[in-house]
């Protein structure tokens, strides 16, 4: 594995997703309530704070819950909630070291088709449907992983020319596109929430009347 990649917009950080599954598997983890970019830098921060050049499930795994959770959590901290995380962040290599000795890239090396590896991702420790579709999607949009229907398998994230999530991010304009889309999405729905806000209030006041009567 050593693609070339820019997910977290910071070249070191970009160098070790390139070329370390389990950092592009931690970057994917911890995706979630805080800015891309900030995410796929965690994996760097961490690995240079165990004092190491890349991550290893094994010694992440037996960590010190206590001591993985301060390692997270120095300023500046390598995620929003860097305890929770921390802990997800430990049950994924503690996963990883039981079911495939540590080497996440074993999580695809020999999956058949693509329906076979979602089914591996989703099974993983912090992973539900969407962030394993958007997973599947980068790993066969830019990582070359490419098994038997992995576009349809990885959904909308899979399309060819979207710009929905990390998976489409090679530079500075696709996150912008990418933020953009998801700032639509969040509009829709707050929109679609609004409207169907006094529809619900109409029924109500139109039973309360019923029972009055």
């Amino acid at each position: 594995m050593n693609v070339t990649v820019r997910l977290a917009q910071q070249p070191e950080a970009d160098e070790l997703l390139g070329r370390s599954a389990l950092a592009a598997l931690v970057g994917m983890l911890l995706d979630q309530q805080v800015p891309m970019e900030w995410a796929f830098t965690g994996p760097l921060t961490i690995a240079q704070r165990l004092g190491r050049d890349d991550l290893d499930a094994h010694e992440i795994a037996t960590y010190s819950p206590e001591e993985f959770v301060a390692l997270l959590s120095a300023k500046p901290a390598v995620h929003r909630y860097p305890a929770a995380m921390a802990k997800r962040v430990q049950q994924l290599c503690q996963f990883l070291v039981a079911q495939y000795d540590g080497d996440a890239a074993a999580l695809w090396k020999d999956a058949r088709t693509g329906k076979e590896l979602l089914s591996r991702l989703n099974a993983l420790p912090g992973f539900g449907k969407q962030k394993s579709q958007i997973f599947l999607a980068l790993l066969g949009k830019q990582f070359g992983v490419r098994p038997e229907g992995w576009r349809e398998a990885a959904g909308a994230y899979g399309e060819e020319g979207a710009h929905r999530s990390v998976a489409d991010i090679t530079g500075p304009e696709s996150l912008t596109l990418v933020r953009e889309f998801k700032q639509e999405m969040k509009r829709a729905a707050k929109e679609a929430k609004a409207a169907a806000k006094p529809r619900t209030t109409t029924r109500s006041a139109t039973a309360t009347a019923t029972a009055a009567r």
